[in-house]
């Protein structure tokens, strides 16, 4: 089954005017890398007004009514820790983001589907040590073959990936839009430049 993806399929535009939050947990880091854990200037402020978040940057736009001005809030934390999950869905994007949206034969990034490395006909199961991302091509050169009988190994030996390792691959895919207000948080454990 052929999924035509490109990784900014998955970030949706992010435009400055609609004034984005970026949302952060209580320990500072975001809730997600890919897809950016962003929502609306509304969904902030409703949040801010529930005392569920507390702000940590805004923007130069205010929103008025008849009894308060509120600046629009850029950076937010939530007040309460949640606690990630330990062991990433299974899912066809989280092997694409594992795999860096590149097909695991010949890294081309287009026209991407997944293949099983042990075919389903051959016992292969359909499970993250088995699976990987492969470009139309490739999986139907592959077919039901064993790697070895064609020569076909992937780049990369198919792995169970931890929260950490999808958040550190999502990083290399940002949105189109970062305010500068968030780039402390996104990429703090990055090598600062002399």
């Amino acid at each position: 089954m052929t999924a035509h993806v490109s990784p900014s399929v998955f970030h949706p535009p992010v435009s400055p005017e609609a004034c984005p939050a970026l949302v952060l947990n209580a320990d500072y880091r975001p809730l997600s890398y890919y897809p950016l854990s962003l929502w609306s200037w509304q969904d902030a402020i409703k949040a801010v007004f529930l005392d569920r978040v507390n702000i940590v940057s805004e923007y130069d736009r205010t929103v008025r009514s008849p009894t308060f001005e509120l600046r629009l809030p850029s950076v937010v934390s939530l007040k309460t820790y949640v606690k990630p999950s330990r062991n990433p869905a299974f899912t066809r994007f989280n092997v694409f983001l594992r795999d860096r949206f590149t097909c695991q034969y010949c890294g081309a990034r287009e026209d991407l589907t997944f293949d099983h490395v042990v075919p389903r006909s051959r016992g292969g199961q359909t499970t993250w040590e088995n699976v990987v991302a492969a470009c139309s091509p490739c999986n139907l050169r592959k077919g039901g073959a064993m790697p070895a009988e064609i020569n076909m190994h992937p780049h990369q030996r198919p792995f169970a990936p931890t929260l950490n390792d999808l958040h550190m691959n999502g990083r290399q895919f940002p949105p189109n839009y970062l305010h500068d207000s968030w780039l402390d948080y996104l990429y703090w454990d990055t090598e600062l430049e002399p």
